[in-house]
């Protein structure tokens, strides 16, 4: 998996790609999201449109990032999913515990609401 990350308004945009598998990959989100907080940004949107597979370690790896931007004050949506992922989401109910939207526009704007 690859990440990368820009900002965007009143939020940081994590770009993942490939496939999201857990493992080495949870550590290095996991050190993103931390490094983020200690800037004191708040505001995340995880788009993962670009992500071919992703297993049960790999939606742990986004849980984890949910817990971690929780316990700093912060929020983590989800935008653009793909088909598999969203029906991944679905199946495993994990789609009452996460915001998820079509665009990452519409994630970034409802972090005004």
């Amino acid at each position: 998996m690859k990440q990368k990350y820009h900002e965007q308004y009143n939020a940081v945009v994590i770009e993942l790609k490939g496939n999201v598998m857990g493992g080495d990959d949870t550590k290095e989100f996991n050190e993103l999201l931390h490094k983020i907080l200690d800037e004191g940004k708040k505001n995340v949107v995880v788009d993962l449109s670009e992500v071919k597979f992703m297993n049960s370690s790999g939606l742990g790896m986004l849980i984890g990032g949910l817990t971690t931007m929780k316990k700093g004050n912060g929020t983590l949506k989800l935008a653009r999913t793909t088909e598999k992922i969203e029906s991944l989401l679905l199946i495993t109910k994990l789609s009452t515990i996460f915001e998820s939207f079509e665009t990452v526009e519409e994630a970034i704007k409802s972090f005004g609401n």
